[in-house]
């Protein structure tokens, strides 16, 4: 059974870095597209930015030129690398993976969703 677990996130200040894992077992990462999530309080959960199985990344419109989405077949794990980090990043990240090849995704594509991590940016 496929399952995901986050990790990476807390507290930062505004214009610092953080990188959250995403850890995957059960299956391997060959297969599936590895997507990031996150959600504020009071706000609908958003999509960040995915990763396909041949490394086509997208990243929406609030973090593009600020985060960066890898993975590493070897450890069968994704990254999310966010820099310049804003009060706006502050929610929980998720990490959820989908069987869909698309060029545009909702959270209703995604599977199986991870425990979620939380980041925090203030001052």
């Amino acid at each position: 059974q496929l399952q995901l677990v986050e990790s990476g996130g807390g507290l930062v200040q505004p214009g610092g870095s953080l990188r959250l894992s995403c850890a995957v077992s059960g299956v391997t990462l060959d297969y599936y597209v590895i997507g990031w999530f996150r959600q504020a309080p009071g706000k609908e959960r958003e999509l960040v930015s995915t990763i396909s199985t041949s490394g086509i990344t997208t990243d929406g419109d609030s973090v593009k030129g600020r985060f960066t989405i890898s993975r590493d077949g070897a450890k069968n794990t994704v990254y999310l690398q966010m820099n310049t980090l804003k009060p706006d990043d502050t929610g929980v990240y998720y990490c959820a993976d989908s069987p869909y090849y698309r060029t545009t995704y909702l959270a209703d594509d995604f599977t199986n969703w991870g425990q979620g991590t939380q980041v925090t940016v203030s001052s």
